[in-house]
């Protein structure tokens, strides 16, 4: 693999046609698991390997604007994989700001995520009628673009309320007054229902407009594509979320490059020596928590016109771990770390453990016998309980267990903390 490193034109042919095959594979395969992941691998491996610019961009744009689309219109559950991926891949960018950069164990991150769901949704559905004295909602879906801005806005806000009083305190303190905080949010949208009707309490707000796609539909139509808008929505939605994956990676380098990324590593490493350089450490972290919870509010808003549906069970404790969950396998304070952190967990989630749980089923159902000569086992036998999917917090502990004792420095780390990890041994 060293010489194959050393010699960038051989390094590219390789990765070109991994790329290639894994490609065919995929558009002949569509509903097969094993060439999706095949794919992303050899799309990572272009992005991640010392290969010419262009090359990189070749491959991924025909990989994410060609090929999985391709495959998506013969399987409809690749858009839907994508999109989830996007959404969480950006939250992971945002909670990387927070704990990976700036040092700040948020448990809570959920909670901007509810607030940018909640304020498209309670204006994008007739829901705002019950409170305001004109009856105008749902607001069309033209306005959609409009309030992912005002989600982003909000959710900073959000952040900068929550931060105020949390970021006072260190380490385990923190983490638990923003577990608390995040768990707040979540109880005020499930009873803000009385004596004033906001969020509709447990039952959800339901239907939330979906921007309109008609220029879409006919941009589609000028490269041949005839699409119903059902057919048209998925793709819509899997390009927007790639165009804000963009948009909030270039934010991100941005942010790690400027003098804030540094003042927040610098706070991340020792607070004292932050301060002595003059660094003010409460603005500083509250910026932070501030630029963390925009991104996630921004998704939120995307996510309630996806879903065209939200309520308080969307946003649990557990989703806020599950965000952390990628930060970390990804590697605390790398960009591409947290991107596939994200689709890590989610292709585990989503994917992965759904299909182990089938593949079982199938075996228990068809009684299949195991027979190796030493050892046999009749699968008809196989407990009912035994479904992966079912222990998906027992399968992402056990991998951040085993993350945590051999690379805990994550799949993909930052530069700086492999260069601690080397001057601590």
């Amino acid at each position: 693999m060293k010489k194959l490193r050393e010699n960038p034109l051989l390094l590219s042919a390789v990765i070109a046609i991994v790329a290639l095959v894994a490609s065919f594979w995929l558009l002949n395969n569509p509903r097969s698991t094993l060439p999706f992941l095949l794919t992303l691998g050899a799309l990572l491996a272009a992005l991640l390997q010392p290969i010419p610019k262009w090359l990189k961009v070749l491959i991924g744009g025909a990989i994410l604007l060609l090929v999985i689309p391709a495959a998506g219109f013969k399987n409809s559950f690749l858009f839907e994989l994508g999109i989830q991926t996007g959404i969480y891949a950006a939250m992971a960018l945002g909670l990387n700001v927070v704990v990976g950069l700036a040092g700040l164990l948020d448990l809570g991150y959920a909670a901007f995520f509810a607030v940018g769901a909640y304020t498209w949704a309670i204006f994008g559905s007739p829901q705002a009628n019950e409170f305001m004295p004109w009856k105008i909602f749902p607001l069309p879906g033209e306005y959609f673009y409009l309030f992912m801005l005002i989600a982003v806005v909000v959710a900073a806000i959000t952040g900068v309320v929550i931060g105020s009083p949390a970021l006072r305190l260190k380490g385990d303190y923190l983490a638990i007054v923003t577990l608390g905080l995040g768990e707040v949010v979540r109880v005020l949208a499930n009873n803000l229902d009385q004596p004033i009707n906001f969020t509709n309490g447990p039952q959800g707000i339901t239907p939330i407009q979906r921007p309109p796609i008609d220029w879409f539909i006919a941009l589609l139509e000028k490269f041949g594509l005839q699409l119903s808008r059902a057919e048209a929505y998925p793709l819509f939605f899997y390009l927007l979320v790639l165009v804000i994956i963009g948009i909030v990676t270039l934010v991100n380098i941005r942010l790690d490059r400027s003098r804030f990324g540094r003042a927040w590593i610098a706070i991340r490493e020792d607070e004292t020596a932050a301060r002595a350089m003059g660094i003010p450490l409460f603005p500083t972290k509250l910026l932070a928590f501030a630029t963390g919870a925009s991104f996630s509010g921004a998704m939120g808003a995307l996510f309630a016109a996806k879903q065209l549906y939200v309520s308080p069970e969307s946003f649990t404790l557990i989703q806020s771990i599950m965000i952390l969950v990628m930060v970390i396998l990804g590697g605390m304070g790398s960009i591409p770390g947290a991107i596939l952190g994200a689709a890590t967990v989610t292709i585990l989630n989503v994917d992965l453990l759904k299909s182990a749980s089938d593949y079982l089923n199938d075996l228990r159902n068809a009684g299949f016998t195991l027979d190796l000569g030493f050892f046999k086992y009749n699968f008809a036998n196989l407990p009912n309980q035994l479904e992966p999917a079912k222990y998906e917090r027992m399968v992402f502990g056990l991998i951040m267990i085993l993350m945590m004792i051999y690379r805990p420095e994550g799949i993909i780390p930052e530069r700086r903390h492999v260069l601690e990890m080397k001057e601590e041994s």
